[in-house]
């Protein structure tokens, strides 16, 4: 039987980390729109060079991630070493790289809505009927929204409106993300001692040294471009610090929320707050999304819910047979 104090403080911390991850991730989401799509200063200049959001959280991340092992870890624990990631930060560079790319061409929800699709089905592997309904409402209602027309208010704000192009990215985006949470998964397998800050300090220090060339590695990088355009406008680089910032924060609560309640639990945050962002992004930043564009996003988040559900189920499933008779 648990202890009443015990539970309370549980939920106390699950209300915490829910609070966290909803508020850092969701008003990253609405900085992310924000630079993409404002024009700043009295010259009405847009924030075009997306990409160095990428490398100014990844040097960000890899700051607090150092303070955070010099702060809790207690030295060398048998961890993967640095160099181990170094093919993971080539996929964890280029994929968000094109997902905040993809903002130029499609609106904030499209984003959203397309980076949840997630549940692909793999070649070789058996699946249950349930779990083929899931893949079947996320990817029909994300098909469906991209083919419904868009609001003119909403592409109005895009640098240059193209939705195939912009929806190839957000998949690509996913190929990528793949590949770098099977190299993830492998390394802790190799490494079983490695902790969620060396994995955060190993990736985010190759995604800075990647990013670093490609951004200042020739004369004509665009990172120059960036740097100057945030002498130039200030707000826009408060906003980049802000978005920074909310990520490192963000990461924090992920990383307590999976050690305290495992997966699941920040599976099922993590996809709420992606519904809430897109409502927000509805609401505050003037997206206005129509009746069957609204009916796509049930559509995509009820089969998010319902696997979640599938994998609450398999989990009660397999606890019960390692419960001691």
């Amino acid at each position: 039987m648990e202890v009443p104090g015990v539970g309370l403080r549980r939920v106390l911390v699950l209300a915490f980390c829910v609070a966290g991850i909803w508020s850092a991730y969701i008003y990253q989401g609405f900085l992310q729109e924000t630079l993409s799509t404002k024009r700043f200063g009295a010259d009405g200049k847009r924030f075009e060079h997306l990409s160095f959001l990428n490398l100014a959280q990844n040097v960000v991340c890899l700051i607090w991630s150092y303070i955070m092992i010099k702060l809790w870890s207690s030295g060398s624990n048998g961890g993967a070493p640095w160099w181990t990631y170094w093919s993971a930060g080539i996929t964890n560079t280029i994929g968000p790289a094109m997902g905040i790319e993809a903002l130029k061409y499609i609106s904030y929800p499209a984003q959203v809505l397309a980076k949840s699709s997630k549940m692909i089905p793999v070649y070789g592997i058996r699946y249950t009927f349930p779990e083929y309904l899931c893949t079947l409402l996320v990817a029909g209602g994300v098909s469906i929204f991209a083919l419904l027309k868009t609001s003119s208010k909403t592409i109005s704000k895009l640098a240059h409106p193209n939705a195939p192009l912009g929806y190839g990215l957000c998949f690509l985006n996913l190929a990528f993300d793949g590949f770098t949470n099977a190299t993830q998964d492998s390394i802790s397998a190799r490494y079983p001692k490695t902790s969620a800050w060396d994995i955060m300090l190993g990736m985010n220090l190759w995604g800075t040294i990647y990013n670093m060339v490609y951004m200042f590695g020739w004369p004509q990088a665009s990172g120059f471009e960036a740097i100057q355009f945030c002498k130039q406008h200030p707000e826009a680089a408060w906003d980049i610090f802000l978005y920074c910032l909310c990520g490192a924060v963000g990461q924090n609560f992920i990383f307590l929320t999976i050690s305290r309640f495992g997966s699941l639990a920040n599976t099922t945050i993590t996809t709420t707050r992606k519904f809430v962002s897109i409502v927000v992004s509805s609401l505050l930043s003037g997206n206005p999304l129509s009746t069957k564009q609204w009916g796509c996003v049930a559509m995509v988040f009820s089969g998010l819910s319902y696997q979640i559900y599938l994998k609450w189920k398999k989990l009660q499933r397999f606890q019960k047979k390692r419960k001691p008779m």
